[in-house]
């Protein structure tokens, strides 16, 4: 499908009467599972000469595991929210047998990019050391999801995995889940939100903002991608989700959309029951 193509298609979805969904394969996904769980929080994960303690909250299945697991990462423009915002998500992925780390990050404006890759970052390495394996997570088996904020450092995370001077080896996920996302950051050069997360203004710092923009970092070694996006958003326009597929497209890498017709970026996170389900039939593709 050509980008061209694929603009009006998604032009005509905007337009429709229902939300639409792009990319998904025509074989039906492994059954879902239906699990228990516990709950495990305030488990610190940042080592003793880390700038400021973190502390992440552990959502187990039932079982003895390794445990397909999912890094789960809230969203707040990068300078507000906690775990707390992801509560519901954590709770469904645990439900369907998914052992769950919600963490959290540090946040602007005290601390600007790239601190918040460092702690996230920080976060995956946890899950695969003896602390978190010890938890039952499978270290071959890691997605990331996050929305808004956290749709971008979830999709960066998926992104950067194979570029040294971002990450290490071992960084590796394989599968991403990212809501609202702000893909290319020099497109909000003359906002607010993106220059106070960068630190400073596009004009002193533009490779910064393509540093720290998804869009610049897709190849054809990236995990699969499963995106939603709401088709009103007006604080992360749907066109970040549109050039993004299509980047996913170019380099060859598996993707999938998910638009969330008539919402708007806050009312697409509280009313994004649908693309969820289809998320979590994404993960059950790809993490099972």
């Amino acid at each position: 499908m050509t980008t061209k193509t694929l603009s009006l298609l998604l032009s005509l979805a905007l337009l429709g009467a229902c939300s639409r969904h792009y990319g998904k394969p025509d074989a039906p996904p492994p059954l879902p599972v239906e699990s228990r769980y516990t709950i495990a929080r305030d488990l610190g994960f940042t080592p003793p000469d880390w700038p400021k303690p973190l502390r992440l909250d552990i959502y187990r299945p039932q079982g003895a595991g390794p445990f397909p697991s999912v890094l789960l990462i809230h969203g707040g423009a990068w300078k507000r929210g906690d775990r707390a915002q992801v509560v519901g998500l954590a709770q469904r992925l645990a439900g369907r047998g998914y052992l769950v780390v919600n963490t959290t990050y540090r946040l602007v404006p005290e601390y600007v990019w790239p601190t918040q890759l460092d702690d996230v970052q920080q976060a995956l390495r946890w899950m695969r050391a003896p602390a978190g394996l010890a938890q039952g997570i499978d270290p071959q088996r890691i997605g990331t999801f996050g929305y808004s904020a956290g749709g971008h450092l979830a999709a960066l995370l998926g992104a950067i995995a194979d570029e040294p001077k971002w990450s290490q080896p071992g960084d590796a996920v394989k599968a991403v889940v990212a809501g609202g996302t702000p893909a290319d950051l020099s497109a909000f050069k003359d906002g607010k939100l993106v220059p106070a997360f960068i630190g400073k203004p596009y004009a002193e710092a533009a490779q910064a903002y393509r540093d720290a923009s998804p869009i610049e970092h897709v190849s054809a070694g990236d995990p699969p991608v499963f995106l939603y996006h709401a088709s009103l958003d007006g604080l992360v326009p749907f066109d970040q989700a549109e050039r993004y597929w299509a980047a996913l497209a170019k380099a060859g890498v598996t993707h999938e959309l998910f638009v969330i017709r008539g919402h708007g970026h806050i009312s697409g996170f509280f009313f994004d029951g649908a693309a969820v389900d289809a998320a979590l039939e994404f993960l059950d593709r790809y993490l099972r």
